[in-house]
């Protein structure tokens, strides 16, 4: 550490920083880290919406270009901003400042500490040539489930270099969404009464195997996409959907407005096999939403089954079928 107090000077780097629920995490983590007194740089491109959800907050964000994993523009803004604000540590979050990050320390000889935090299943074709890179050049690894860990060990990086740090979420997020009725959202999207709504929220994941479990219900229901607009599901997965299911998709919303459509539902699924600590099963759960999960990478570690909610194995769509019923 380059100064005698127990506060760090810590620069966050992530190229993404888009409508994703890492976004959210690094927010929380950053300006949570702020308020306890450390000085926190937050490197990421200007027109993010990472850019935009720390305007007026407690960190510092420092626009940055990151273009590749050999970016040398990149590689000379971290190195500038280490130097600007005497960094000690640098914590990157995503594929290509992890690269640019250890680039820039090595070339500069900056002498930082360089933790990855790694927020999804590794999907790398770079297999255990980088997991050997990732441990000889960094101090720390860190892993937001024990499913990322196991996932990061098969790249080669040692157990031993690697922390399991659970994702969280603010309980102070959720305080004007308790206990709303949605029968305003009701009215907007002319859900007949009685009808039940099974929510996704979510990007591009495996809505298809949602659809299609909503298929074998014994009931008509409103499936309820946040994310996602309907056009973006193939022909062939909205026409699984007869005249007695109603579909909706809003599109990418606000941070608040996804946060109010949980209102709107029964149950809540999510049919992911990436998600390292899912933001929107966290959200579902402080909303009270009932959840079930594919049995894959981090979600075990949130849902017990038949606990807290349930869970299914990817392309066990009677399964899926079954539990949405039960619910």
């Amino acid at each position: 550490m380059s100064n005698k107090s127990c506060f760090l000077n810590i620069l966050f780097l992530t190229y993404q920083g888009d409508v994703a629920g890492s976004t959210h995490s690094i927010r929380f983590l950053s300006e949570g880290l702020a308020g306890r007194g450390h000085n926190v740089v937050v490197g990421c491109r200007s027109e993010s919406q990472l850019f935009g959800l720390l305007e007026n907050g407690p960190t510092v964000r420092y626009p940055m270009t990151f273009n590749h994993q050999l970016d040398w523009s990149n590689i000379i803004q971290i190195r500038d901003a280490v130097r600007k604000f005497d960094i000690d540590l640098i914590n990157p979050q995503s594929t290509k400042d992890r690269y640019t990050a250890i680039l820039a320390n090595w070339i500069f000889r900056l002498n930082v500490k360089i933790v990855h935090t790694r927020r999804q299943m590794p999907r790398s074709d770079a297999g255990k040539l980088q997991g050997l890179f990732y441990s000889w050049a960094t101090d720390r690894v860190v892993a937001v489930s024990d499913g990322v860990k196991s996932g990061l060990i098969k790249k080669g990086i040692k157990a031993a270099h690697i922390d399991v740090i659970h994702n969280g979420t603010p309980a102070s997020k959720y305080e004007a969404y308790t206990n709303r009725s949605g029968n305003d959202l009701k009215t907007k999207y002319a859900i007949p009464h009685g009808m039940k709504v099974v929510g996704c929220v979510a990007r591009h994941k495996r809505q298809d195997q949602l659809v299609e479990a909503i298929t074998g219900l014994s009931s008509p229901v409103c499936l309820l996409c946040v994310g996602i607009k309907e056009s973006d599901l193939d022909e062939t997965t909205r026409n699984m959907l007869d005249e007695r299911f109603k579909l909706i998709g809003t599109g990418v919303l606000p941070p608040e407005e996804t946060l109010a459509h949980y209102s709107l539902m029964d149950v809540f699924v999510l049919p992911s096999i990436s998600e390292g600590i899912s933001q929107a099963i966290l959200e579902a759960m402080a909303l009270e939403v009932p959840v079930i999960a594919t049995e894959a990478a981090g979600n075990p570690e949130l849902v017990r089954h038949g606990e807290n909610g349930f869970l299914f194995h990817d392309e066990d769509i009677t399964t899926l079928t079954n539990h949405i019923e039960f619910l």
